[in-house]
């Protein structure tokens, strides 16, 4: 026979005791504690960072020249799968204009690592960093492919790194093209707009620009040449060979000419 036990009415009972598992207790960190991970508000320098890959313009007079980079694939009219890593001209533009009209931002030194990317949008670009007023210095690292020779040869001085590459190449079209004649005369116009850019805005010859463009046997499946480092400059595409050193110190002397023959920007 089994019998059942039941406590006594009004008695206490006890309460289950919690066994912490084995090993450090991990307390929790609350912002100003000792310890904890400061929390970056998107408006400072370092969120902007994390989240635009872009600084904000310099909020201290002591720091007068801005540093732009345009990585990965120039982005254009149509939006890129998110996996791609992109710079957007509609945000790069707006910062231009920022940098003209901003007194206190006396140069402009425009970083490169693109493969390229939308050809209307990069030539956008190159007009703007050459329509400016204040002195622009352009360094490619590591790539400066494709539209991103035109924007490099956009500031007023270019280098490019001794391990750089830059690829010459023709337009080329991607999506649904309509064989017409209309379409290969509109492609060529195009052409001509980039040849005629790079050629102005550089000491390479338009000769020996598209010879380098049509240029087979070194691009696999694909016409164009690829200059490194040096050949770059050899061939009058870029200006110098060179790092972040060399950019800073050039910019820095194109500021002292501009301050010299038209005085500081108010």
């Amino acid at each position: 026979m089994f019998s059942t036990i039941f406590p006594k009415q009004g008695s206490p009972q006890p309460s289950p005791t919690i066994v912490p598992p084995p090993g450090p207790q991990v307390q929790p960190q609350t912002p100003g504690s000792p310890g904890a991970q400061p929390v970056q508000p998107s408006g400072t320098s370092a969120g902007n960072i994390q989240e635009l890959g872009q600084m904000t313009l310099p909020e201290q007079p002591d720091s007068s020249i801005h540093c732009m980079t345009i990585v990965g694939q120039i982005e254009g009219h149509l939006v890129l799968p998110p996996q791609n890593k992109t710079t957007k001209y509609e945000h790069i533009i707006p910062q231009l204009v920022a940098i003209e009209q901003n007194p206190r931002i006396n140069g402009l030194l425009v970083i490169l690592n693109t493969v390229g990317g939308d050809v209307e949008a990069g030539l956008a670009i190159a007009e703007m960093i050459v329509s400016m007023s204040k002195p622009t210095v352009s360094l490619v690292l590591g790539g400066g492919h494709s539209i991103g020779v035109p924007i490099a040869v956009s500031a007023n001085y270019s280098f490019i790194a001794e391990t750089a590459t830059m690829t010459v190449h023709p337009i080329r079209l991607n999506g649904l093209v309509i064989g017409v004649p209309q379409t290969y005369e509109y492609l060529d116009k195009m052409q001509d707009r980039v040849v005629r850019f790079v050629t102005e805005h550089s000491s390479i010859s338009e000769e020996k620009f598209r010879e380098l463009m049509f240029r087979t046997g070194e691009l696999a499946r694909d016409i164009g040449t690829v200059l490194v480092g040096r050949e770059a400059v050899e061939s009058g595409l870029v200006d110098a060979v060179g790092g972040i050193g060399e950019a800073l110190d050039k910019l820095n002397e194109l500021i002292a000419q501009r301050n010299r023959t038209k005085g500081p920007v108010q």
